[in-house]
C-alpha cells in the first residue's frame, strides 16, 4: 500500500546575480534556507475558533469551513518529535508558546490538507494569520510519529532525501506519476514531479551521499525504482533519526559554547574572521534608546540577524540576507535603554581578497 507522503509547495526558483562563481554559489545555496545556530524557534499550534480555511464542497456551488485545530493527542506526538531532534543537543531549540505573533513555527492540523512545512528561513515568509506547518492525518496511528519528525527536519532547512542527486535513483517515472495519482495522496503529475522526481542542486541536499535510513527519505513501495538494483523492492526507511540526520543537525547547528558573546559597541568595527559556514555571536546593550544600524562589511556573503533578549530568551528582531548581492547586510531596529540584544553573523562565503567586518551604529 502506497503511504501518505509529505507535499512541499512549489517554491520560485532563487534568484541570484548573474555571473557568481561556482563556489560562492554553492555556499549560497546550501546556507540560504537554514537558520542562525542560537536561534530559538518558538511553535504555537493553532486553535479551532479563528483558525481555518474556507473550501468549496464538491457538487454544490457552495464551500465549508475547515478548522485548523488538532487535539491534544495528535499535538503531544509532534512535541514528542520537538524532543527528539532537541535531545541531539543541537544549538537551534525550541519553546512551544500560546500567541501566533510570538511563533516563527504556526502549526496547523487541517485533515485532507496534506502534511507540508515550510523549509527552514523561508517560514518568515508567512503571514501571522498563515500556516508554516500542517498534519493531513491522524500522527497517532502506527509508525506516523515518523511524519512529525520529518516536518521539523523541513523546519530546520533539510529537504527531501530521495531528491538528492547523489542518489542515483533511476526511477519509472510512468509508474510513480500513477502511484501517486490514487489513493491516499491523489498527486497532480507536478505536485509528483515537484516532490518525488525533480533532483535538487547538489548544494542543498543534506549531504554527499545518499541517506535511505533517513527520516527525510520516503518509503517506496516496489516497482517504482529500477536503479540501483536493490530498491527495486523498494525503500523501508526506519521513521526514525538516521546517524547520518544527527550528523547534519549537529554540524549546521553545533552545541552553542556558554561564555556569553563578546559585546558589539555602537561606532566600533569589529573584524570577522570566518570560513564558509561560521558564525559569530555578540551581545548589544544600547546606551540609549533608538532606532539602531547594524551592517557587514568586505568581500563576503552573510546573513544577519538581531534578536531581543526576553526572560532571558532570545526572540526574533530583525534579519537581513545579503546572499548573492553585490551589497553587504543592513538592518535597522529600534533597542531599547536597559534591554538586551543579541547578533548574529553567519558566513556563506568569502570572496576576494577583502576582510569581512561587522558594526552597529
Amino acid at each position: 500500500m502506497t503511504a501518505r507522503y509529505c507535499s512541499l509547495a512549489q517554491q520560485p526558483a532563487p534568484a541570484f546575480a548573474p555571473g557568481l562563481a561556482a563556489e560562492r554559489l554553492g555556499a549560497l545555496m546550501s546556507g540560504r534556507r537554514m537558520w542562525v545556530n542560537g536561534t530559538v524557534l518558538h511553535y504555537c499550534f493553532l486553535d479551532g475558533e479563528t483558525d481555518g480555511s474556507v473550501i468549496p464542497v464538491p457538487g454544490s456551488g457552495g464551500t465549508r469551513w475547515v478548522s485548523w485545530a488538532g487535539d491534544k493527542t495528535q499535538q503531544d506526538v509532534v512535541r514528542d518529535a520537538f524532543r527528539a531532534w532537541r535531545d541531539l543537543g543541537i544549538g537551534v531549540s525550541f519553546a512551544e508558546v500560546d500567541d501566533r505573533s510570538e511563533a516563527e513555527l504556526r502549526i496547523g492540523f487541517q485533515q485532507g490538507d496534506g502534511s507540508w512545512s515550510a523549509v527552514g528561513r523561508d517560514a518568515l515568509r508567512a503571514g501571522l494569520n498563515e500556516r508554516t506547518m500542517n498534519f493531513g492525518w491522524d500522527l497517532t496511528a502506527p509508525g506516523e510519529r515518523a511524519t512529525a519528525l520529518h516536518e521539523i527536519g523541513h523546519a530546520l532547512g533539510m529537504q527531501h532525501e530521495h531528491q538528492s542527486p547523489f542518489a542515483g535513483i533511476h526511477w519509472d517515472d510512468e509508474a510513480v506519476y500513477a502511484d501517486l495519482a490514487g489513493p491516499p495522496n491523489f498527486w497532480s503529475r507536478d505536485r509528483t514531479f515537484f516532490n518525488i522526481l525533480r533532483k535538487l542542486d547538489p548544494a542543498e541536499v543534506n549531504g554527499s551521499v545518499w541517506d535511505p535510513q533517513s527520516v527525510m527519505e520516503y518509503p517506496f513501495t516496489a516497482g517504482l525504482i529500477l536503479e540501483p538494483e536493490q530498491y527495486r523492492g523498494g525503500v523501508h526507511p526506519a521513521g526514525a533519526l538516521s546517524p547520518l540526520d544527527k550528523e547534519f543537525a549537529l554540524r549546521w547547528y553545533p552545541p552553542l559554547d556558554t561564555p556569553r558573546p563578546p559585546a558589539l559597541v555602537p561606532f566600533r568595527s569589529v573584524p570577522l574572521s570566518l570560513a564558509a559556514g561560521e558564525q559569530a555571536d555578540f551581545t548589544v546593550e544600547p546606551p540609549e534608546t533608538r532606532e539602531y544600524s547594524f551592517g557587514t562589511f568586505g568581500d563576503g556573503d552573510s546573513v544577519v540577524v538581531v534578536f531581543e533578549e526576553r526572560d532571558g530568551e532570545p526572540r526574533f528582531l530583525a534579519g537581513r540576507d545579503d546572499g548573492g548581492t553585490p551589497h553587504n547586510a543592513t538592518i535597522r531596529a529600534r533597542l531599547v535603554k536597559g534591554r538586551r540584544y543579541v547578533v548574529r553573523v553567519r558566513l556563506y562565503s568569502g570572496w576576494g581578497a577583502g576582510e569581512t567586518a561587522v558594526m552597529c551604529w
